[in-house]
């Protein structure tokens, strides 16, 4: 499985507990490579402070019951972006 593949299992398998929908019924709609500017992915939380490194990773958009998700990633781990 390549890495994309993995990130996408990864935010599907989340998305399905935080929708409280099945997997087989999230819809992928955009996976693109991105170099985040720091280490916040994106999406930056208040208060917290991030490196600021360039951080390759994936956005991923997802959908589910007509409402879209994006999730910001790492090569390795997926963060849910609430924007």
């Amino acid at each position: 499985m390549s890495v994309i593949q993995e990130l996408v299992a990864k935010a599907r398998t989340d998305l399905a507990a935080v929708a409280n929908v099945a997997e087989d019924q999230i819809e992928v709609v955009e996976t693109r490579y991105v170099e985040w500017r720091d280490a916040s992915l994106g999406c930056p939380e208040q208060g917290q402070m991030y490196a600021q490194v360039i951080t390759p990773g994936y956005l991923i958009r997802l959908r589910a019951d007509g409402q879209e998700y994006e999730y910001h990633t790492t090569l390795t781990a997926v963060k849910l972006c609430d924007e």
